[in-house]
């Protein structure tokens, strides 16, 4: 039986290699990763995609050089400057991740755009930023065992659903679908969010990532059975 695709989750790899293969300094690779982050972005709506979560900086990313790291930033500011276009075509912008790393004026900017945004009802936009799965399920287990010493909840009040109350994921949907460009790993992204998803490894860079190639993921996830383990 066909079902629906209603969040999909990207990560996005293969900007830097893409750039090399072309003679071209690495910034160009993230430029036109992000070019097509803004491009695949509008198209989702049309496949009946309600979020998407966008992999864009790993807590690993911390250790890439500082002009890098710096260029990064800078997207990332362009990327949350989205309140004319989001109110515009209705999308809510979320983000997740240990974004206290993050600079403040960027934090500020994504505290903004999230409480701007969030009566928007199309598209859900969810850009981990600064994220890695182990850091946000050990970051979780803080705030419980906060909880627990508070006597906010009880040790025994404490299950899968309640878990991942604590996660930053927490009122968002899991994802349906699971897409790795260039590689076949999941790279610690929503290890647990994405326990029962559909995977779909793409031998493609980010930047050549089209929207066929979205149409065939799509197509394809209506045709899988999904068991959940059972």
């Amino acid at each position: 039986m066909s079902h629906a695709l209603k969040h999909i989750a990207f990560v996005l790899d293969g900007n830097r290699r893409w750039a090399c293969q072309r003679g071209m300094p690495i910034l160009l690779g993230h430029k036109n990763g992000y070019g097509l982050v803004k491009n695949i972005t509008p198209l989702l709506s049309k496949y009946g995609i309600e979020y998407v979560s966008y992999y864009v900086f790993s807590m690993e990313n911390w250790k890439r050089s500082e002009e890098e790291v710096n260029y990064l930033m800078e997207i990332f500011r362009d990327f949350f400057a989205i309140c004319d276009y989001a109110t515009e075509h209705n999308i809510r912008v979320k983000a997740i991740g240990n974004l206290e790393k993050l600079p403040m004026d960027l934090q500020e900017q994504i505290r903004y755009v999230e409480d701007f945004t969030k009566d928007n009802t199309s598209l859900t936009v969810i850009a981990a930023i600064s994220y890695g799965g182990r850091d946000e399920i050990v970051r979780a287990a803080k705030k419980i065992m906060q909880s627990i010493i508070g006597k906010k909840m009880d040790l025994d009040d404490l299950n899968e659903e309640t878990f991942a109350s604590y996660l930053d994921t927490n009122g968002l949907p899991y994802p349906d679908a699971f897409v790795r460009t260039s590689e076949k790993r999941t790279s610690n992204f929503l290890i647990w969010q994405a326990a029962y998803s559909e995977i779909f490894f793409i031998d493609k860079l980010w930047p050549d990532f089209d929207e066929d190639d979205l149409a065939n993921i799509v197509s394809e996830f209506s045709q899988r059975e999904r068991r959940y383990g059972r």
